[in-house]
């Protein structure tokens, strides 16, 4: 009983929904650039290598923020600022252990193309966003987000180890969506950032100003989202998608610019991941009746 409270009490550290969503866009990449038959074993040890290569970054990132973490309501209750994680250099040792195995099992199970791809999205995420970007400057999130469009592009080589265009597509839309998706968040806890020292976009530019943003990021997005249909990819459901979804999203970003507030912000991101889980969603339907 002991130990399993003691897994519980690390579980945290590895933010396992966002890891979660990583991994999804990962397969997605995967059934996206499929032109032959589906390997499970493929999509096994893509799912696992994605997973401890995302849980790694997520670890550092709370070993890293552990300072800031104590400010913020949003996040003071997390393992290491609440004191329920004390070991600071275990929770480091994990993290680089995690890692390590994730590129391990990716050279060995799949190849080093997705080697690769896993270590730039895990470096991206846990040294250019979180320990240099994300106290320094707006742009944090912009870059940072190039995390998911890695995780798109590490399931792409898990069948072509070579750069494919169908997930290369993708990944521009996984990082298209990121800032409309983030900054949404953003608005919603903009005094808890601000109290933190985190430039956030709104905490620079304040949220009406930041709606504009999203809106302008919102439309590139869509634009970016149809791209992949011009070049014959996916069908009917995916082309639904991105018009239907689109449309949406955009009419929540107009709302949030006409009215700037938390609840239509917390709308618009929870938005933002309908819209995600749809389009990517399609992209898997798609592929199923073309029978991969």
């Amino acid at each position: 009983m002991g130990e399993l409270m003691d897994i519980k009490r690390y579980l945290p550290l590895f933010k396992l929904k966002v890891c979660s969503l990583i991994t999804f866009s990962a397969v997605v990449g995967l059934i996206g650039a499929k032109t032959g038959g589906f390997s499970l074993s493929k999509a096994v040890f893509l799912i696992a290598a994605t997973m401890l290569a995302g849980c790694a970054a997520s670890a550092f990132n709370h070993y890293f923020d552990r300072d800031i973490d104590s400010v913020m309501a949003r996040t003071m209750k997390r393992p290491m600022p609440s004191g329920s994680v004390s070991g600071s250099k275990a929770v480091l040792v994990i993290s680089v252990a995690m890692f390590a195995l994730s590129i391990a099992l990716s050279l060995i199970a799949l190849n080093k193309m997705v080697a690769l791809h896993l270590a730039l999205g895990a470096f991206v995420y846990a040294v250019v966003y979180t320990a240099w970007l994300k106290r320094r400057s707006w742009i944090n999130i912009i870059i940072g987000g190039l995390a998911g469009s890695f995780a798109v592009l590490a399931g792409g080589a898990s069948v072509d180890p070579a750069l494919c265009l169908s997930p290369a597509l993708l990944a521009v839309v996984m990082f298209f969506w990121t800032p409309s998706h983030f900054w949404s968040f953003a608005i919603y806890y903009r005094k808890e950032y601000e109290l933190a020292g985190v430039p956030m976009l709104p905490v620079v530019i304040g949220d009406r100003r930041t709606a504009w943003y999203i809106l302008i990021n919102t439309v590139l997005l869509v634009t970016s989202s149809f791209v992949p249909v011009f070049f014959g990819y996916y069908g009917a459901a995916y082309i639904a998608a991105a018009a239907l979804g689109g449309a949406y999203f955009i009419y929540w970003n107009v709302r949030l610019i006409r009215s700037p507030v938390k609840e239509v912000a917390w709308k618009n991101f929870k938005t933002s991941m309908f819209y995600l889980g749809v389009l990517f969603g399609a992209v898997i339907v798609d592929m199923f009746f073309k029978g991969f």
